[in-house]
């Protein structure tokens, strides 16, 4: 008489050990192979684990990786079905046109503050049309921002008439100069930048908030969180975080740049394999920051091996896939 009320805890237990493991196995491969590739290119690329070539890998990882953080925030607060949920495909055009207005600006004789206020501006604009589309008119994010990402683009070809715009300030210079220790003030900004994202989001009431609007929408909805507006929201801090990236690449490159669009694939990559280096397989910014330097110090290495781009692209499109097979089969274990 007692059997049949018990095998449903024993099942579900069961169920749980497996869903345990799989998780365990899951961060702990992608740890494993974090820690692999660290290893080869240590003995197969001369000057690999030298200290200025690791400030370099942070500093290149800069850019992408406050890219890959704005994109992270719209994926916590939008959901994590990159076809239903959260995504923005317009942030590697964003940062693009920000970088744009912000050197077209200094060479119109414009100081730095003006600068930057226009470019974070022009992103915070970007990311408010984002939200409108699919807070208002209703379009799903992956189809909003694609519109936006085109549009975006051809108003920087128009901008830039598809030349590189220079710009050199004193801030600029100091942005792009050597730091401490030898490692490049641009990695030390990722890394001040990362922590104060991920003190706000994962470590106060309104990150909370932005996780459960995401994850269970309806039941936010209601206890009376206002879902659009924090879904709008995560759409303008995006594109902030577009602008702010805009300004670090214009201290990189000395001025604009006409190859924005190449950057959207290693974002994606980025912020998606985010959530494997995180402790519940969830998106967040800590995790993001270690995809960034694993992506980072990945592209490093066949750079130093003298790898054809062209596998690298080849190489992040089959992380994103593994990635995205890999949570949709664990979220799929745990309905």
């Amino acid at each position: 008489m007692n059997f049949p009320q018990q095998a449903p805890f024993r099942f579900s237990r069961e169920g749980n050990i497996r869903r345990r493991l799989a998780t365990f196995a899951l961060r702990g491969g992608a740890l494993a192979v974090f820690v692999a590739v660290f290893a080869f290119f240590s003995l197969a690329a001369p000057f690999f684990l030298s200290v200025g070539n690791i400030g370099n890998v942070l500093a290149q990882s800069a850019i992408g990786g406050v890219l890959a953080i704005g994109l992270t925030i719209v994926i916590i607060a939008g959901g994590s079905n990159v076809v239903t949920g959260g995504i923005d495909l317009s942030l590697a055009a964003n940062m693009g046109l920000s970088a744009a207005v912000y050197a077209t600006l200094t060479q119109a004789g414009y100081g730095d503050a003006t600068a930057a206020a226009g470019a974070l501006a022009t992103g915070a604009a970007i990311g408010a049309v984002n939200a409108l589309a699919v807070t208002v008119v209703g379009i799903v994010p992956l189809l909003a921002t694609l519109a936006v990402m085109n549009v975006v683009a051809g108003l920087e070809l128009v901008l830039t008439q598809n030349t590189v715009i220079p710009a050199s300030t004193e801030f600029l210079s100091a942005l792009s100069a050597t730091g401490p220790a030898g490692i490049p003030v641009l990695a030390y900004v990722l890394i001040l930048f990362a922590g104060l994202v991920a003190a706000v989001v994962q470590y106060t009431p309104l990150g909370l908030r932005l996780y459960a609007v995401g994850e269970f929408p309806e039941a936010a909805r209601a206890a009376g969180l206002p879902v659009k507006s924090f879904v709008a929201g995560a759409f303008v801090t995006s594109g902030l975080f577009g602008g702010f990236a805009g300004i670090l690449s214009v201290s990189y490159l000395s001025g604009s740049t006409t190859g924005s669009g190449e950057m959207l694939l290693p974002v994606v990559v980025t912020a998606l394999l985010g959530s494997v280096f995180s402790r519940r397989l969830v998106p967040t910014v800590t995790g993001t920051l270690l995809s960034a330097l694993f992506v980072g110090f990945l592209v490093n290495g066949f750079q130093l091996l003298n790898i054809s781009s062209t596998l690298v692209s080849g190489v992040q499109g089959l992380l994103i896939l593994l990635v995205v097979s890999a949570t949709t089969l664990l979220r799929r274990e745990n309905r």
